[in-house]
């Protein structure tokens, strides 16, 4: 019988750290008592971000390498998702250009959402992609704005070559109300700290880490890996000393360069871990939200194999230092500033022409000509080669995993833009096919004719009217990073 465990896995994480210290020097004079938490960073989405773009870009990393077609169900898990009634791991399976036949649904309502969706996973038979994805709002000079980070992950699961055996794992539900936020509320309210770290953390996930090991016929001495996902200094190690695990193999929280990721942590330090894991370590993972979850790997020689991914550690190399509080606040819709008429114009988008341009507009297929190997986008009934206007010939051609090159390109500061000057260009991909698209993530010294960019999925524009977010794709410039 095959092997049931984690096949490949990946991570995202926006390219912007936000200090802590600008946080502060901002709304010290109010909340002084915050000045404790001021050090380190935190990464915070781009106004074109959200969970289900970081979620996009996560399991584009898990895939690295890997052949899609495998890919059987995609759960997304987040407490941000942006759509109340609209399949938001749909719109994932869209941009990845998977199958229509693949399976998808969204898991919500608590920060164990991910590490729930990985067990559920695990205890199939389907090849399922996992992703957990948030991008939460705090109230400013709050606690919680400290420490809050935006980070997706992402774990492929199945049978057959895993990287990491699952060994199983033990689940607590109790309905312990340590934050929670209401249907329609932008904000999180949180209980006392003190009571949640000695009745939540050493009460609930402390029973659930002894009473795992427990089940599984394991001596806390046996784990080499303790990803315990809890945000708070000390206590991951004071739990880990209970259950009888070494406090030394705890995993860093990555709370002072990510911050806490809410339901992504988890898979985000799993995804952090198995970077520097060996073959035969067994690795513990361990969240916590009205109940705990944990569940125990083993290492495989399979983890030598896996192509390079960014993962991590390739996110945390690739990052941009960010002391503009008051963008930070802009792009999370918490400082409104004037926008001018040229943010008036009416983004409606008509459900029929999304419908059935969806393999465009969301995975990025273009078109390519089976008779003269011409590469267009939009794919068209009539080819775009002017010697041979051939009709009929173009099969589906992705774009969104091909690098491409600037042509040429223009920084605008006239028109609206949320992160001005708004930068877009034509852009020439490897392989053939050419696009004009907006750029990301960009300063003008990164962008020149010839520089070489890679394409991430994005909110497009937003419907503030119906409350509809338009995804698109746009380009960044290639780095180290890229795989």
């Amino acid at each position: 019988m095959s092997e049931t465990g984690i096949l490949a896995f990946g991570a995202y994480i926006p390219k912007r750290r936000l200090q802590r210290a600008a946080i502060h020097a901002f709304n010290g004079w109010f909340a002084g008592g915050l000045r404790g938490l001021a050090k380190g960073e935190k990464a915070v989405a781009n106004w074109d971000e959200d969970a289900i773009t970081m979620g996009v870009e996560a399991a584009r990393d898990c895939l690295t390498g890997l052949d899609r077609t495998i890919v059987q169900r995609v759960t997304l898990a987040s407490t941000t998702l942006p759509f109340a009634d609209r399949l938001n791991a749909g719109v994932v399976k869209e941009a990845l250009a998977l199958a229509d036949a693949t399976g998808a649904n969204d898991a919500a309502g608590s920060l164990r959402a991910g590490s729930s969706s990985l067990m559920q996973a695990l205890d199939g038979q389907a090849t399922q992609l996992v992703i957990a994805s948030d991008n939460r709002k705090a109230k400013p000079a709050s606690e919680a704005e400290m420490n809050y980070g935006d980070a997706a992950g992402a774990m492929l699961v199945g049978q057959g070559n895993v990287i990491a055996r699952y060994l199983g794992g033990h689940s607590l539900t109790i309905d312990f109300v340590d934050h929670f936020r209401s249907s329609g509320s932008d904000f999180d309210y949180a209980w006392e700290s003190r009571w949640i770290r000695d009745e939540g953390y050493a009460a609930i996930l402390g029973k659930a880490l002894k009473n795992g090991l427990g089940k599984l016929g394991l001596d806390g001495t046996a784990i080499d890996h303790a990803v315990i996902a809890v945000p708070v200094k000390g206590v991951p190690e004071q739990l880990a000393k209970k259950a009888g695990i070494r406090p030394e193999v705890c995993s860093d929280p990555l709370m002072a360069v990510v911050g806490d990721s809410g339901a992504a942590h988890p898979l985000v330090m799993l995804t952090a871990c198995l970077e520097k894991a060996k073959p035969g370590e067994k690795i513990l993972l361990a969240s916590f939200g009205q109940g705990a979850d944990v569940l125990v790997f083993e290492a495989t020689e399979a983890l030598t194999n896996l192509p390079p991914r960014w993962g991590v550690s390739g996110h945390l190399a690739f990052r941009q230092d960010d002391s503009n509080y008051g963008r930070y606040l802009f792009h999370r819709n918490l400082l409104r500033l004037e926008k001018g008429i040229r943010a008036e114009m009416d983004q409606k988008q008509p459900g029929t022409t999304l419908f059935r341009q969806r393999k465009a507009v969301l995975g990025l297929i273009g078109g390519r000509c089976t008779k003269t190997g011409t590469v267009q986008f939009p794919k068209t009934e009539i080819n775009v080669n002017p010697n041979d206007r051939a009709q009929g010939t173009q099969e589906d051609y992705p774009l969104a995993e091909r690098y491409a090159k600037v042509i040429a390109f223009t920084a605008d500061n006239l028109t609206f833009s949320p992160d001005p000057p708004s930068f877009y260009g034509t852009i020439d991909f490897e392989g053939g096919g050419r696009l004009v698209t907006e750029f990301a993530d960009v300063c003008a010294d990164e962008i020149e004719v010839g520089v070489e960019m890679r394409m991430v999925f994005r909110i497009k524009a937003t419907d503030d009217q119906r409350h509809f977010t338009k995804y698109f794709w746009k380009a960044v410039p290639v780095s180290k990073g890229d795989a």
